[in-house]
């Protein structure tokens, strides 16, 4: 005898039609060196106003 098989086989919901872009094209180009050079000003900044106005 024969095991009952549970699987249900369904087709794909879009067929293939779905396509996502490999690449996200931005305005802004930065590298990593400058986003932390940026958050290094930013806490800078924010330490010399703490100094500044106390």
């Amino acid at each position: 005898m024969a095991k009952p098989q549970n699987k249900i086989n369904l087709p794909g919901g879009f067929g293939g039609l779905v396509s996502y872009r490999e690449e996200y094209d931005s305005k802004f180009m930065l590298k990593p060196v400058h986003v932390i050079g940026f958050i290094v000003l930013i806490l800078a900044f924010r330490i010399s106003l703490k100094y500044i106005f106390g």
